[in-house]
């Protein structure tokens, strides 16, 4: 199976040029595999250049998640860091998956400085030793 890079995602999402819209349909109509790594930056450009909120990005994973012709890898492993982005979105949806990739392999808990993913059933918040 043919595998999708981050802008080719991106251009499914937003929409934002017809003629690579038309070509990334095009693509991926015959089918296409979508990694982890290239979900994970497609959702930092979403928020970072595209300026999309949480609930915006949470509904553009759902969307890839149900697409018709796409092959998320472990999607079961995406709909659970889409559960914990949409209860804690200012988690950001990079450390949700994180956290649920180390769940799938079984390595667990996920030592953490970050207070909020520190938060999380089968994390670990590490404490900082240097402070005083």
């Amino acid at each position: 199976m043919r595998a999708v890079d981050t802008n080719l995602l991106v251009r499914l999402i937003v929409r934002d040029d017809v003629k690579q819209v038309s070509a990334a349909d095009s693509f991926v109509d015959r089918g296409a595999w979508v990694s982890h790594l290239a979900l994970a930056e497609a959702t930092w450009v979403l928020e970072a250049v595209y300026e999309r909120d949480a609930a915006s990005i949470a509904k553009a994973i759902e969307m890839l998640l149900n697409h018709q012709t796409l092959t998320i890898q472990d999607s079961d492993v995406v709909s659970a860091a889409l559960t914990h982005y949409r209860k804690r979105p200012a988690l950001g949806f990079s450390d949700c998956m994180l956290l649920e990739i180390a769940r799938k392999a079984g390595h667990l808990p996920l030592g953490t400085f970050d207070r909020d993913l520190g938060k999380l059933s089968d994390s670990e918040k590490i404490l900082d030793r240097c402070a005083p």
